[in-house]
């Protein structure tokens, strides 16, 4: 049997008690012999049978805890080495305590309901090491997951499995729901801004892309300086166009872009003729030999830009994941309701695992027993409670002199 430092240590303490008891039985055993001829008549009479009968106690004790886990004195006596004989029906009947005892979904859900988990992960997650090495930890992970992945399985995955599956989906109405429903809560206007925005700004500071552009198209019978004015007027217009389109949200040209955005999502849901369009075209881009490969262009920046993100310590990413668990740890240990919500999420995991796989967890008990050699299980199960068995023997040799002392006083007293 292999044998750990805390193994040693209980070894120790075992044969430390056992040494106590047997000490005892020695010494109940020399006064006896010493006090075996003087005369009984008097009080030597009290000490020889006290010692007798502590003798007999301890004698009997010894021979009940060293029957549970071998032959006293070698001796193949019937009902004895109970644990080597019955270790399979023990590893059965522990199983059985354990999981009708402690692995049940009322015991687990109590047990969660009183640790106050979320509160205590809310504390855990504010400490800036804690959150740090959370966010290493995973970014450790996911760096070791994402590198296992080749470019083979992506191309596998992208041409055998997620193409196809998207080839057969029918996008075009979900995509004219989808766009109905961007319009409505005018979702895209922060794009329209946006485009609007830049596109003021690329035209305020080269004029002359515009001008160079209106120039090659102008009538070459047309005079110099007249396309020249005509021209700048335009570029004049333009300018002032976009930044009227920049700055009034209701600007007509907003309104016409929002009805022809709704026309085409009413196309793509109802329009029957439009749907088959968009879904031929579906069709023709997803099996294109090239989408594959773009594919796995996709996935290998994706890759290096995770790879550098995860590399960096200090990377804006981390600090920003860093920042999040903490935030989410500050509302934990303040927002009651998500802490209701997270500990009853943590209790309804916890109380499926238990109710759903409790007994075959609770079977590595039985299992690991049984794998045990007979004298290998009743050495193992003697150091853990062999050191408080010992006491049984050391109470049989006290109270056995007792005894013997109450029974010598009576005997005394009836003859």
């Amino acid at each position: 049997m292999t044998m750990s430092p805390g193994d040693a240590q209980r070894l120790s303490r075992l044969r430390r008690m056992k040494s106590v008891a047997l000490a005892l039985l020695g010494m109940a055993a020399v006064i006896y012999v010493m006090t075996l001829r003087l005369d009984h008549s008097g009080v030597w009479g009290y000490v020889n049978t006290a010692a007798e009968a502590a003798m007999v106690g301890a004698m009997a004790d010894w021979f009940a805890v060293t029957a549970l886990f071998r032959h006293p004195l070698g001796i193949p006596i019937p009902h004895t080495a109970i644990i080597p004989r019955k270790k399979d029906e023990l590893a059965g009947s522990l199983q059985s305590f354990f999981t009708d005892n402690f692995l049940t979904e009322s015991v687990v859900r109590e047990r969660l309901a009183s640790a106050h988990l979320a509160r205590r992960l809310g504390v855990w997650l504010q400490d800036d090491a804690h959150a740090t090495r959370l966010v290493s930890e995973a970014a450790r992970l996911m760096k070791s997951a994402v590198g296992k992945v080749k470019d083979e399985d992506v191309i596998a995955i992208a041409n055998d499995v997620l193409l196809p599956r998207l080839a057969k989906e029918r996008i075009a109405p979900m995509t004219g729901a989808l766009l109905e429903a961007i319009i409505e809560d005018k979702a895209h206007t922060g794009l329209v801004d946006l485009s609007a925005r830049e596109l003021h700004a690329w035209l305020s500071k080269n004029p002359q892309y515009f001008t160079t552009a209106l120039h090659d198209r102008a009538p070459r019978w047309s005079p110099h300086f007249v396309n020249q004015r005509i021209v700048s007027a335009l570029y004049w217009q333009a300018l002032d166009w976009v930044a009227a389109l920049r700055d009034d949200p209701d600007h007509p040209t907003r309104q016409a872009l929002d009805a022809l955005l709704l026309r085409i999502a009413d196309d793509l849901g109802h329009d029957e003729g439009v749907q088959a369009r968009a879904e031929a075209l579906k069709v023709k881009l997803l099996t294109h030999p090239q989408t594959g490969e773009t594919v796995l262009s996709l996935w290998r920046s994706l890759q290096v830009s995770l790879n550098d993100a995860l590399d960096e310590p200090s990377s804006t990413l981390r600090a920003r994941v860093i920042s999040a668990v903490k935030s989410w740890g500050l509302s934990l240990t303040e927002d009651g309701a998500q802490q209701a919500r997270v500990d009853q999420l943590a209790a309804d995991a916890a109380g499926y695992l238990v109710a759903t796989y409790g007994r075959e967890l609770s079977s590595v008990i039985s299992h690991t027993i049984r794998q045990w050699d007979g004298r290998d299980a009743a050495n193992r199960i003697e150091l853990y409670v062999g050191r408080d068995l010992q006491f049984i023997r050391i109470n049989g040799t006290v109270v056995g002199a007792l005894v013997g002392l109450i029974i010598h006083g009576l005997t005394q007293l009836l003859s």
